[in-house]
């Protein structure tokens, strides 16, 4: 069992709920900049707004209380969109407001949208103008509790309104002595967001969080890693979903940083240089393609052994505790904007060369580990503690264990503390199956080791159990093949091949583009040969048990949920 509190880094302000946070940092960085964007970004030329925190605070505090003077203390509140001012401010207002956030993955098909409008029984939503007739048409089945439908774009429409005239009817109310907002006392203990799991299953579960779960997760994160209230955090993940909510928007919050919006994936390099941003949150995908992307762009300028030499000269003079990472890869920092000093990320875990090749460079990437269920943070790596291939330490509030390990020391994790979720609604058996005396089982399978470092072996539903009785993690197979240079990423499944064998096969997903460059125009089934070659080569340092012995190659990514998980289940369909 681990639980850390005597390995915190820094001493951490405590906070208990959202009114408190929010408070505190409008109030100590008043005149900080706490969102920067685009009017719009298709604009030329292109007109940035600024927001302070004081702004921020006297926005949040007349949407809630204009939502407070229509009766919804303690109703639910639906939150569909992009990332944007808007959404933040609307969170924000709502749960400060004692009422309860629902946000919902805007990348849903329009049937999934109106399902969870329904189960969430929410009176209100507030979304893009993108969503209105998807909303108004739910609303009109009468199959759910909607009432409100609040655009947080500009939209003449009698069936909705806006949030930019609720903020000034709010601002007006609050001018004539309304003090509601003001007399809200926050129980931090219930329910305050509901969030519905990722689509790596078919039925979504309704998480239930409290402000209390949130904020202890976020007293922890601040003892592990330090944001500054000088730093810049992109907005680039889909804010809905718990990562990216508790990490860059109310983390961030919290530290009084700014936090700017991506104008979309084929920005972010572009957003990194223009906002100068010194914190990115990001998956491993995306990590491992702008890495790639390093790594071509100075082999074809012919560098290649130049910066290796470097390299070198850089990590013995690091030893020496003189840095100059920063001076003697300026060039390539410069493509990130120059500012970038830490990128924090998870959801995934990443092939450990493109760790190390990240730092490198200079820049510190920081892995964590955890689920909506658990607000979502149980681990990650310090400041000051990292290792490769882990992901990291359990966090100082919370008590980790593996359950039923075998010979190993491999088993499933289980977390306990402050930040596991309360339940999930309306589904006492699901309830059941993950919390037994407060312990929640993750359904992850892993390992930790005499520091303290808990290392991911594979999800509990993913493991391949072949005939023999062995287990094989797919993950850990799939890590190896996406190493090839011109593989995107891979796919390792199972097939019976007769009554007394199980065969390991890999889907795997190749860059069509590279491998031209590299090799030459070829025929697909040359480049299946070219990569079965590259397999065989990783089979020889597998146990027998662990060889790949069939592979299938396309160019088409695999399908995946809005933070890049695959979607085993969907992919085991189509190859059925």
């Amino acid at each position: 069992m681990e639980k850390n509190t005597n390995r915190k880094v820094y001493e951490s302000r405590k906070v208990i709920n959202y009114r408190e946070l929010v408070d505190y940092s409008c109030e100590q960085h008043a005149d900080q900049i706490a969102y920067k964007y685009k009017k719009d970004y298709m604009a030329k030329p292109v007109e940035y707004i600024n927001k302070t925190y004081e702004q921020t605070g006297k926005d949040i505090k007349a949407l809630s209380t204009m939502l407070l003077s229509l009766g919804l203390q303690g109703k639910r509140v639906v939150l569909i969109g992009n990332n944007r001012y808007e959404w933040c401010i609307s969170y924000l207002a709502v749960t400060c407001g004692d009422m309860v956030i629902v946000p919902i993955d805007r990348a849903l098909p329009d049937k999934e949208i109106t399902t969870l409008i329904r189960r969430s029984e929410a009176e209100v939503i507030i979304c893009d103008e993108k969503y209105i007739e998807v909303v108004k048409e739910s609303k009109k089945n009468h199959d759910n509790q909607l009432n409100l439908i609040i655009c947080m774009d500009e939209r003449e429409d009698p069936e909705i309104e806006t949030l930019n005239n609720l903020l000034n009817q709010g601002k007006q109310l609050i001018e004539k002595g309304d003090t509601s907002y003001d007399n809200i006392e926050i129980d931090e203990n219930k329910m305050s967001i509901m969030l519905f799991t990722s689509g790596t299953t078919n039925e979504p579960k309704a998480v239930m969080l409290s402000q209390k779960n949130i904020c202890s997760n976020i007293t922890d994160i601040a003892s592990w890693v330090k944001i500054y209230p000088t730093d810049t955090l992109l907005s680039f993940l889909p804010i809905h979903h718990t990562f990216e909510c508790t990490i860059t928007f109310i983390y961030g919050f919290y530290c009084g940083a700014t936090v700017a919006f991506c104008d979309g994936l084929k920005h972010i390099q572009k957003n990194l240089a223009e906002y100068q941003v010194s914190v990115f949150v990001a998956v491993p995908l995306v990590l491992e393609t702008m890495y790639k992307k390093i790594i071509k762009a100075i082999d074809d300028q012919g560098k290649t052994k130049l910066i290796k030499t470097m390299t070198k000269l850089s990590n013995t003079l690091l030893k020496c505790h003189i840095d100059l990472r920063k001076v003697i890869f300026k060039q390539v920092l410069d493509n990130f904007g120059g500012h970038l000093r830490v990128v924090l990320y998870g959801a995934a875990p990443m092939n450990k060369d493109t760790i190390l090749g990240f730092k490198d460079l200079g820049i510190d990437l920081i892995q964590g580990y955890g689920l909506t269920e658990t607000s979502p943070v149980i681990s990650a790596e310090t400041d000051k503690e990292k290792r490769p291939g882990s992901v990291g330490l359990a966090l100082p509030s919370l008590e980790v264990k593996i359950e039923n390990p075998d010979q190993e020391g491999v088993g499933e994790i289980t977390v306990k503390g402050p930040s596991v979720m309360m339940g999930y609604y309306e589904n006492e058996e699901e309830t059941k199956k993950a919390l037994k005396d407060g312990w929640f089982s993750t359904g992850d399978f892993g390992y930790i080791d005499e520091e303290g470092f808990i290392y991911i072996t594979g999800r509990k539903k993913d493991i391949i159990v072949l005939k023999n009785g062995k287990n094989v993690y797919p993950q850990e197979i799939e890590f190896l093949i996406n190493k090839i240079p011109y593989v995107v990423e891979s796919l390792v499944y199972s097939r019976d091949k007769d009554t007394t064998d199980t065969m390991l096969c890999a889907k795997i997903v190749y860059d069509a583009e590279r491998i031209k460059e590299t090799l030459g125009e070829k025929t697909e089934k040359e480049y299946e040969e070219i990569l079965w070659k590259e397999v065989k080569k990783i089979n020889e340092n597998l146990p027998i048990f662990k060889h790949i012995k069939k592979i299938s190659i396309t160019t088409e990514e695999l399908v995946k949920t809005t933070t890049q998980k695959v979607k085993r289940y969907e992919e085991l369909k189509k190859l059925n």
